[in-house]
């Protein structure tokens, strides 16, 4: 691990609503929102009013009823976004983008050019603010996780650099919801047992982590409140998974809901894993309900996937499974789906029909292959006259966008 603190992470401040801010002066200073029946972003204005983003519009408009909402410039994030990113990379190449809006670097080996990584980083966000007119934090550490945890304390349009020497003491006072992996459900599990900073979290003994939070989750936390992560930079790592999701806001759990949301999910996702050749074997559902509680279930195929109707089907049966398990929940709030274990180089294996039961789901049988010919024959058209040009009708009937899907792809890696 580093002895000096050289890796950055820089965050661009309420990114969507700072660049409508910057398209539309009016707008600055002023509580606005980035979306209608969903809040998809928020300025600090509007955070200031407990506004965040996932927030139905009709509660934002209760909390804050001089917020303006906004339509969204998509294709302006995506500019504004790749510029600020290239502004980090004038100084190095070891940039690892984890987001449209947000980067680590490390700055190790340019510090004879630009200055110290403390100086570098200043320039950086004086760069971005007059080139771009954008405000960005910048955290400073020798980890990946404590830069991240810095950007976050410097915020808004702040830089933290966090001295090597200092930086349990700067660490351990921070509430545990800063750290990587900590959200709403975790954060309520370690509030339980009299844990709310992270220096708390650290002398908790790791018995008791892992019995409240799993082997694998207890021990990450316990390391990260240590400031003990090894991981490097990754500038050019291909992503993992594949993933989407879709904020409901609260509807009921039944299919007229769930199967068209679930289908243009996996159409979503589907249709970028063909695109790269790039297929699954493991697929994973989220639910989550109107308490903001949330249950997962996945399974793991005996062969990868990427057509549409196979990865549809089998994540409403997972969401099935995880709704009778769970009788008293009749509301949800969001679905995903994800698929991983992705195949870095893949060919279609075409299979015997042996009147399996699951024949239409093994992408090598006839049933299979023809699924494939028809997500293939969609694909082409959509590359030719667009996304809209053409859909499956279980993806469109009953569903109600309140995200634009302009607004979610955004969020997807590159495979």
């Amino acid at each position: 691990m580093a002895t000096t603190a050289t890796i950055l992470h820089a965050d661009l401040d309420a990114f969507y609503a700072s660049v409508e801010q910057l398209l539309d002066p009016s707008l600055r200073g002023k509580p606005i929102a980035v979306g209608g029946g969903v809040v998809l972003a928020a300025s600090y204005e509007a955070k200031a009013f407990g506004i965040r983003s996932g927030m139905s519009g009709r509660q934002a408009r209760e909390l804050c009823p001089q917020l303006a909402f906004v339509g969204g410039h998509f294709k302006d994030y995506q500019r504004l976004g790749d510029a600020a990113i290239k502004v980090i990379g004038d100084f190095t190449p070891l940039v690892e983008r984890i987001s449209i809006d947000e980067a680590f670097a490390d700055v190790a080996g340019c510090t004879h050019l630009f200055g110290t990584p403390a100086e570098i980083a200043a320039t950086i966000r004086r760069r971005v603010r007059t080139e771009l007119g954008l405000p960005i934090s910048v955290g400073v550490a020798r980890t990946k996780h404590l830069a991240k945890i810095a950007s976050q304390v410097a915020k808004p349009d702040g830089l933290v650099v966090v001295d090597p020497d200092t930086e349990l003491e700067f660490l351990h006072e921070l509430t545990v919801e800063l750290m990587w992996g900590v959200g709403p459900v975790t954060k309520a599990r370690l509030a339980a047992i009299g844990v709310s900073t992270i220096g708390q979290l650290a002398k908790t003994p790791g018995w008791s982590l892992e019995r409240l939070l799993g082997p694998a989750a207890g021990e990450k936390l316990a390391a990260l409140a240590w400031n003990r992560d090894p991981r490097r930079l990754k500038p050019h790592r291909r992503a993992r998974s594949a993933g989407a999701q879709s904020a409901l806001g609260r509807k009921p759990a039944v299919a007229r809901v769930i199967r068209p949301t679930l289908f243009h999910l996996a159409d979503r996702i589907a249709t970028r894993l063909r695109a790269k050749s790039r297929p699954g074997r493991t697929v994973t559902v989220r639910v989550r309900f109107a308490d903001l509680s949330s249950v997962t279930r996945s399974v793991t195929l005996d062969a990868p996937i990427c057509a549409t109707v196979i990865l549809a089907e089998l994540a409403e049966e997972l969401v099935r499974a995880a709704l009778a398990d769970h009788p008293d929940e009749k509301t949800i709030s969001l679905l995903a789906i994800s698929v991983s274990h992705l195949e870095e180089h893949w060919d279609l294996d075409m299979e015997l029909p042996l009147g399996l039961g699951d024949e239409a789901r093994r992408p090598g049988s006839r049933k299979g292959l023809a699924r494939w010919a028809a997500d293939c024959a969609i694909d082409k058209i959509r590359d030719r006259f667009g996304w809209d040009a053409i859909g499956y009708g279980s993806a469109v009937l009953g569903l109600s966008r309140s995200v634009p899907d302009d607004f979610r792809k955004l969020a997807e890696r590159d495979l």
